[in-house]
C-alpha cells in the first residue's frame, strides 16, 4: 500500500476546529499530514478563538524542501485565514497544480473562496459556509449539502461538518473501509 500524504494550510485567522479535525481524523486513516503556515512568522498561526496552531514548516520554505507532489492539499475556514490564502500567489499556484494534475483539492467554511480566486474548476458543483456564498454563486453550482465531491474537489460548509468533511477527504485518499473503520472508531454513525 502507497502512503498517501496531505498538505493542511493554516494561516491567522484560520478556524481551529477545521483544522484540528480534519489533520486528527487524517492521520487516524494514516495519512501523513503536514501542517504548512502561510504569510506567518515562524510556523505558529492564531487561529480565528485565539488558540495557536503550530504548524511543521512554512509554506515558503517547504516549497523549497518539498521533492515529491502530495496526494492533496487542504484549505480550512475561518474569514481572515481565508483571505491571506486568496491573497498568495504561492498558495494559489499550488492549487492550480495540484487541481491540474488530477490531486485532491479541498476546502471547507471560507476556504472554497480561496479556490475560486485561483480559478479552480469554474462550473463544478461546489458549498461553503453561508456567509460566502455570494462570492461563489456566479462562478459555480452552489450546493447546500454538508459536503460536496465534484471530481478531485471536496468542499464542506464549516465546523459542524468538519468531520464529515475530513472523513471524505480519507475515503477519497486511502478508500471508503478504511474511512469507515475511523468513522467507528470515533463512534460515529
Amino acid at each position: 500500500m502507497t502512503h498517501k500524504t496531505a498538505l493542511v494550510l493554516i494561516a491567522h485567522g484560520t478556524e481551529e476546529m477545521e483544522v484540528v479535525i480534519t489533520v486528527d481524523v487524517l492521520r487516524r486513516a494514516g495519512i501523513h499530514v503536514v501542517l504548512a503556515s502561510v504569510d506567518v512568522e515562524g510556523a505558529v498561526a492564531e487561529c480565528s478563538r485565539g488558540v495557536k496552531v503550530v504548524g511543521d514548516v512554512r509554506l515558503e520554505d517547504y516549497q523549497q524542501q518539498q521533492q515529491n507532489p502530495l496526494d492533496a492539499i487542504i484549505i480550512p475556514g475561518g474569514l481572515n485565514g481565508a483571505k491571506t490564502m486568496a491573497a498568495s500567489s504561492t498558495v494559489r499556484g499550488l492549487l492550480t497544480t495540484y487541481h491540474k494534475a488530477g490531486r485532491l483539492v479541498a476546502a471547507i467554511c471560507a476556504g472554497p473562496t480561496v479556490l475560486a480566486a485561483a480559478g479552480i474548476a469554474p462550473g463544478s458543483k461546489i458549498t461553503s459556509y453561508p456567509s460566502v456564498r455570494a462570492e461563489l454563486d456566479s462562478d459555480y453550482a452552489y450546493s447546500e449539502e454538508r459536503v460536496v465531491q465534484d471530481g478531485n474537489m471536496i468542499t464542506s460548509r464549516g465546523p459542524g461538518t468538519a468531520m464529515e468533511f475530513a472523513l471524505a477527504i480519507a475515503k477519497y485518499l486511502v478508500g471508503q473501509s478504511q474511512s469507515e473503520t475511523v468513522a467507528a472508531q470515533l463512534i460515529l454513525p
